[in-house]
Parts: C-alpha cells; structure tokens; sequence
C-alpha cells in the first residue's frame, strides 16, 4: 500500500473528514484490521486565509510547495491537496515535487462524464467559483460549468468561510444553499459540484433537485485506487 500525503488544515474541518473517509475506504476494500498509510502535514488555515483575501498566491504557492517537501521527506508517496481552492496552486506543487499530485478536478469530471452529465452547477469559495484554475480545466475536459450569480456567489462564500471552516452549521444557511442550488438548476445545470470540501457538512441529496457530486469523497476514491494499485 502506498502512503498517502496530505496537506491539510484547509481547513482542518474537511481534513478530519479525509482522515476518516480515506480509511473506512481502505478497511472496506482490505477488511478486517487495515487501515490506510497516511501522513499529514496540517497548517494553521488563519494566515492561509488572509493570503488568499490579499490575493498573495505566490506566497501561498511557496507554503504549499513547503509542505508537500515535507511530506515526501516523511515517506508519502502521493500527494493531496485538502481543498478545491488551494489547487489554485496544483501547477506550483507539480513544478517543485517529484510525487504525483491526484487533482481534486479530475476525479470529479471522471464521474460527471460517466454519468453522461454536461451541464453543472459549481459551489465554492469566490476563488474556485470565479477564477479559471478550476473551471477552466473541466471545461477543457468538455464540462459546461455554471457559477450562482453574483448575490449567490457572495452568499456561498461567507457561509464557508464565516461557519463551515469553523464548524458551524445553521439550519438557514442550509436554505441558503438550497435557494442557490434551485437558481442553478433553473438555469439547466443538470447536476451540482459540492466545490469546496466543507460544503458536505451542511448539504446532502435531500437539498437539491438534481445529483450532487461531493468533490471529497470522490477525491478519496481516487487516492485510495492509486495508493492500492487499482
């Protein structure tokens, strides 16, 4: 089995949910006692947060490029970023580091496309809903992204980084979501992206008319194919 790298702490609130996800997924595949080779470089998601407000990606590039050293020094053998947004700085990690990097995007369009799906809706922080790191790249996979407009992007935003990166869950902030979803779906989306990795904390297929697709649990599946050679 190989060892599975991640940085995390983007926020630690997903990252717990990697941790969890991606050994019930080795134990469902190995049975019995086994679990998943894991090594886990968390950082503090505060300064990580004001460097995005600022919009400093080159400092963020350096930070993640860091810890993805430190985990090829602490023997991982892949790598995974714990966030949808901080694969604005994938390019930076593949360019410094000799282990692969399983890109939170393409698991996703993998599984959208074998659902004979097109058309989709996207949820995430501002960045991964409004700059082309993201959406370029499925939409060069024959993807067509829509994003909420520009109330409902605002709304998707705060909720993530005002409560669901701090592990807060509101009934209406739950609404929220829902409303933005239906707007979607109105405009054709014939399926919604969960974009960010904490947006599953606070909704599920009850809340949309049309499939959600979880980028997390997808982006586990595909960790735990490649670390146990499937």
């Amino acid at each position: 089995m190989k060892t599975i790298g991640l940085i995390g702490g983007l926020s630690w609130e997903s990252s717990a949910e990697y941790y969890r996800l991606l050994n019930r997924a080795v134990r469902d595949r190995l049975g019995g006692l086994h679990a998943a080779n894991i090594v886990l470089h968390s950082l503090d998601f505060a300064p990580i947060a004001v460097l995005q407000a600022e919009g400093d990606w080159p400092a963020l590039d350096r930070a993640m490029v860091e810890a993805a050293a430190a985990l090829e020094r602490s023997g991982a053998d892949l790598l995974l970023i714990c966030s949808n947004t901080m694969h604005r700085c994938a390019g930076a990690i593949e360019a410094a580091s000799a282990l692969p990097l399983i890109h939170i995007a393409d698991p996703v369009t993998a599984a959208i496309k074998a659902a004979r799906m097109r058309r989709v809706g996207l949820l995430g922080t501002a960045f991964t809903m409004e700059q082309d790191f993201y959406r370029g790249r499925m939409a060069e996979a024959g993807l067509d992204v829509i994003v909420p407009d520009e109330a409902g992007r605002a709304a998707v935003h705060r909720i993530i980084y005002d409560e669901l990166v701090q592990g807060v869950i509101r009934e209406e902030s739950r609404g929220a979501y829902r409303q933005v979803i239906a707007a979607l779906v109105d405009r054709g989306a014939e399926a919604i992206i969960l974009g960010c990795t904490e947006i599953m904390l606070l909704v599920g297929e009850a809340d949309s008319a049309v499939p959600l697709f979880d980028t997390l649990a997808l982006h586990v599946d595909a960790a735990v194919e490649r670390a146990l050679g499937s």
